[in-house]
């Protein structure tokens, strides 16, 4: 599956990331029935830094450096399934990549 989002700014307390639900069709996911798994895949460090270093992004840079994924209050169980993979530039774009067991 793939969609197109900006990238998500980081908020207090919170490590980047986007939330998603996976559904067996479209329109089982158009009437909410049917959910597969609800989940959310965590952003890198390094990319983050490349999005927030541009304008716009001023106030995730510093509430970036003050959390981490060890201490986020979701993925400080355990976030090695949930940290996606991200290639690309800012200039050209970003695309991550995460594995779902469905």
């Amino acid at each position: 599956m793939r969609f197109t989002s900006i990238y998500p700014g980081a908020y207090a307390g919170r490590w980047p990331h986007i939330h998603f639900e996976v559904y067996p069709s479209l329109d089982a996911a158009t009437t909410a029935s049917g959910k597969l798994r609800t989940s959310q895949l965590a952003l890198p460090e390094a990319a983050c830094k490349q999005v927030y270093a541009t304008q716009g992004y001023g106030q995730s840079l510093r509430n970036l450096a003050q959390s981490s994924l060890e201490t986020d209050m979701v993925f400080s169980d355990g976030y090695s399934l949930q940290l996606a993979k991200v290639t690309g530039t800012v200039a050209d774009g970003m695309t991550a990549a995460l594995d779902v067991p469905v």
